[in-house]
């Protein structure tokens, strides 16, 4: 049975989807955009805050489902431009420990939603 996650501490869905899906000890989450839940702003300044934001909504989802950076196995980063792909990382890898660290893809994309820069879509176990 699936169990729905919500939080109003990232983005509400922009569309027929919703933040996260726990189906036994698995949470499948939807990609997050930098996107800031408390005005509905997107945080587009930089490469950096940008990324930075998008992490920020992920742990908020995980914590909604009672998880943290620790219980990510897979991890999925769509970017516009792989130039970015430096400083996206960076951003990224300091919200995990290097030694258990996911498995993860990069993908270059033609567009994302609202034109932003960068989404990242996780798989988590408890």
């Amino acid at each position: 049975m699936k169990k729905i996650i919500f939080t109003e501490n990232a983005p509400a869905p922009i569309g027929p989807y919703n933040q996260a899906v726990l189906i036994g000890n698995t949470l499948y989450t939807s990609g997050q955009i930098a996107i800031n839940p408390s005005n509905g702003e997107l945080v587009i300044s930089n490469i950096e805050a940008e990324t930075q934001q998008v992490m920020e909504n992920m742990k908020a989802v995980l914590a909604a489902a009672g998880m943290t950076f620790e219980n990510v196995v897979k991890s999925t980063i769509f970017i516009m431009n792989m130039g970015d792909f430096g400083t996206i990382n960076s951003v990224y890898g300091s919200y995990f420990d290097e030694k258990t660290a996911p498995a993860r893809e990069t993908v270059q994309v033609a567009g994302l939603p609202k034109n932003v820069n960068v989404e990242i879509s996780m798989i988590a176990v408890i």
